[in-house]
C-alpha cells in the first residue's frame, strides 16, 4: 500500500498582488509575512497596501521613493503657508530636516518601515513642524495619527528630476566640508530624466543598458489584461529594439520595466511613449475575452513581478 504523503495540503491563493505567508513581508522589515504584518498583533500598525492613494500625483510619489535617485517636489500643506519640500533622498537617508530658513524637507527613501508609509510621513511632517532647524527621525511606531493625506492639499505635484544632489547644500554658505560626501553620493546616481509627454513614467541609464520605468494607476488584474492585448499585437515597443522585460509592483501599483539599447535616452521615447498610452487606453477599454495567445503571454507577464513593496 502507498504510503500517505505527510505533506499537508495548504490553501494556496491565486488573488494577484496578496501576498503569500512565507513571502517576505511588504512593509520592508525583512520577516516573513506571516511572522510581521500577517501574525495576529505582530505588528502595532497595520499594514496598507496602496498607502499613497489619493495623495496628489500618487504614481510618482511612488516612483520617487522607490526608482529615482534625486528628485524633488513641492507640497502645499493644508491651513499653512510653511515651505514644504518632498525629496527622493535626504543625507544620511534622514525622514525629515528643517532647513535653517526654516523651510521642511520630507524624505521618501528612508530607513524605517512601520507598515503604512504614508502614516509614517505624516508622523514626521507633524514632527518637523514643531522642531527647531535639525535633522527630523522617526525611531518609534507612529501608531494612530494623521496621514500625509491628512496634511497635505492640491491635485498634483510638480516633480523635478536633478542630475544629482547638489540641491542638498544649494542654501549651505560653507560648502567645502560637504564636497566629498556630495561627490560620492552622485557617482552612485543613475542618470533619470521625467518623460513629458506621459504620466510617471521615468527613463535611467544605469550603464550597461538604459531603461524605462513607468507606474501605473490601472488594477493590477485589468492593466495586465491590457499590456498582455497589445503585447500579442506587438504594441508594447517603446523603442527599436526595446524589450517589456518585466514589471515591478511596488505600494499597490505596477510599474512595467522596458530594457532599452544603450543610446536610446529619453528625448526618443517622448512620442513613442504618448502613443503607447493611447493604445493602452484602447486596451483597457476592451472587455473581450483574452485570446489563447493572449492569456499566455499575461501569464508570462504575471510571472515577471517583483514586488518592493
Amino acid at each position: 500500500m502507498a504510503k500517505k504523503s505527510r505533506v499537508k495540503a495548504r490553501e494556496i491563493s491565486s488573488t494577484e498582488g496578496e501576498v503569500g505567508p512565507r513571502q517576505p513581508c511588504p512593509c520592508g522589515s525583512g520577516k516573513r509575512y506571516k511572522a510581521c504584518h500577517g501574525a495576529p498583533g505582530g505588528a502595532a500598525t497595520p499594514f496598507v497596501s496602496r498607502p499613497f492613494q489619493g495623495l496628489p500625483s500618487e504614481c510618482d510619489l511612488i516612483a520617487l521613493r522607490e526608482l529615482v535617485p534625486a528628485a524633488t517636489a513641492p507640497l502645499t500643506l493644508v491651513g499653512s503657508d510653511r515651505e514644504v519640500q518632498l525629496c527622493s533622498l535626504l543625507p544620511m537617508a534622514a525622514p525629515a530636516m528643517v532647513r535653517d530658513s526654516g523651510a521642511i524637507w520630507l524624505g521618501l527613501q528612508v530607513q524605517h518601515h512601520f507598515g503604512d508609509p504614508a502614516r509614517d510621513l505624516g508622523a514626521v511632517l507633524s514632527k518637523a513642524l514643531e522642531s527647531e532647524p535639525g535633522i527630523v527621525g522617526l525611531t518609534d511606531d507612529p501608531g494612530t495619527g494623521p496621514r500625509l493625506q491628512d496634511l497635505i492639499a492640491g491635485d498634483t505635484l510638480d516633480v523635478t528630476v536633478h542630475d544629482g544632489f547638489d540641491f542638498w547644500i544649494a542654501d549651505v554658505p560653507e560648502q567645502d566640508a560637504l564636497a566629498a560626501a556630495l561627490e560620492q553620493a552622485n557617482a552612485a546616481a543613475s542618470p533619470t530624466a521625467r518623460l513629458t509627454s506621459v504620466e510617471a513614467a521615468y527613463w535611467t541609464n544605469v550603464g550597461t543598458k538604459e531603461h524605462l520605468r513607468w507606474v501605473m494607476p490601472e488594477p493590477e488584474d485589468q492593466l495586465l489584461d491590457a499590456l498582455a492585448r497589445l503585447h500579442a499585437a506587438g504594441k508594447d515597443v517603446i523603442a527599436p529594439e526595446a524589450r517589456l522585460v518585466g514589471m515591478f509592483r511596488a505600494h499597490g501599483l505596477l510599474a512595467p520595466v522596458w530594457d532599452l539599447p544603450v543610446g536610446t535616452g529619453p528625448e526618443q521615447l517622448e512620442e513613442t511613449a504618448a502613443t503607447f498610452a493611447a493604445d493602452l487606453a484602447a486596451a483597457l477599454a476592451d472587455d473581450t475575452p483574452l485570446s489563447s495567445e493572449e492569456r499566455s503571454t499575461r501569464n508570462g507577464l504575471a510571472n515577471r513581478q517583483v514586488t518592493i513593496r
